[in-house]
This record gives structure tokens, sequence and C-alpha cells, in this order.
């Protein structure tokens, strides 16, 4: 926990000694900062606890690897949103791996979620590709996909009942891959979409887009992104917002 992280969110009765140590929590925070939501829960509604209502801010400190300011709006906890992503998976390194997962990070809060990936790969037959998870297990079939690259000249195939899905090519030098998930955490089938910038060399770019779904109706909370050989890079996950 942090110097301002609180376990309770006191109240006073008639007649009770307001100390300094009770001034300091208020002064020292203004909103009430906790370590994680479950210590936010704990704080409110025991004995000499204020009880819980709409308009009541919170900030906590760790939310799947990242800090949020949440509000309650009567009936649950709602994450304040200042723009139209949320970053719910700080950006996050990974060095001459195979493959590096993410879990619990779908929820009900969101929707629709953004992936950023900056990589490089040990090898020209490097393609990057993810599998969605539940559970901590990855799934590995049912990914269905159509692609178009190009350079001077355009590619396009299709890829059906795949066992996983393609979100950039092979990268001899620092590319990268955006990648949109549409509804990953409802059980229907699950849209993806991505698009990459391959490098072949420093002043040599190569666009490819891949769109399609992962056709099993499962609910999952995260993913794995893998490669053939190893990679070296960072992602970072996003959830767009669903208020204004």
């Amino acid at each position: 926990m942090g110097a301002n992280a609180q376990t309770s969110v006191p109240t006073f009765t008639a007649g009770e000694i307001l100390t300094a140590a009770n001034m300091n929590i208020s002064a020292s925070t203004g909103i009430p900062v906790f370590a994680t939501t479950t210590t936010r829960d704990a704080a409110f509604g025991g004995t000499g606890e204020k009880t819980l209502a709409e308009g009541q801010f919170a900030y906590i400190e760790n939310i799947a690897g990242s800090a949020a300011t949440q509000y309650y709006d009567g009936a649950a906890w709602q994450t304040l949103v200042t723009g139209g992503l949320v970053c719910l998976k700080a950006e996050t390194a990974f060095t001459s791996a195979s493959s590096v997962t993410a879990d619990s990070v779908f929820t009900s809060s969101y929707t629709n979620y953004l992936i950023n990936v900056v990589f490089t790969s040990s090898a020209t037959t490097g393609d990057l590709f993810i599998k969605l998870r539940v559970g901590g297990a990855s799934a590995s079939t049912n990914y269905n996909f159509n692609y178009i690259s190009w350079t001077t000249t355009v590619t396009a195939a299709q890829q059906l009942s795949q066992t996983s899905f393609s979100i950039a090519d092979d990268a001899a030098a620092t590319s990268s891959a955006q990648v949109t998930l549409f509804g990953p955490q409802l059980a229907a089938a699950t849209g993806i979409q991505s698009q990459s910038i391959r490098n072949l060399a420093t002043n040599d770019p190569r666009g490819v887009i891949y769109t399609g779904n992962h056709s099993t109706a499962t609910a999952y909370d995260g993913i794995e992104i893998l490669t053939t050989g190893t990679m070296t890079g960072t992602y970072t996950i996003y959830g767009y917002s669903k208020t204004v």
C-alpha cells in the first residue's frame, strides 16, 4: 500500500472526540485511497464507518496492474473516464519471449478493447498471433480471419479454423500491431481486427490488415500473445469507455 492508502472511511457520532489522526486521514488524501477494490469494499458500512451511497469517490492503487479513480453510482462502482480509452494493463515489457499472457483484464465494465504491441522478432518467420484465455487457459480452436497486405503489390487470403489469430507479420526491424477485440467477455463470438506495420527494413514498411472472429461462444477474461520464434517489445491493453 502507498502512504495515503486507507482501510476504512470513518464516520463520527455526537460527542465523539475528533483527534488529529482522524483529521489527518481526510487532510492527507481528499478522496479515500485504497490498495485494491477488496480493501475499498471493506472500508464502508462497518462499525464506525461511512455507509456507501451514491456520489462516493475512491482512488484504487491497483486494478489489473493500473490505478483508477472510481465513483459509486448508487448501484455499482464505475471508473471515472477522462478520455475514450482507459488503460487496464500498463505498458508491459517482454524480452526474448515465445509468448506473454494477461489474465483478468476483460470484465463487464467494458465491451470492446484495444491492444497495442510494439516488437521485434528473432526470425523472418516470427509472425505474431493472439489467443483468447479464460481461467488461465488459452483457447486453441475456431479462429477465422481474412488478411490483406501490401508494399508495392497487394496480397489477400483467408484462413479458417486456425489455432490462433494472426495480428502481425514477421518483423526484422521494430514493428507494431494495433488490435481491437469486440466483446471478448461476452458468451458470444468475439470479433477481432488488427492493423500492423511490418518493417522489412527501417525504410521499407509493409502494411497488413487482419479481420475475423473467434467463433466459439465463450466469455474470456484474458489473452496470450505468441510467436513462432521469440519476440522482444511491449504491450498495453485499454478498454473503450461505454459512457461520456
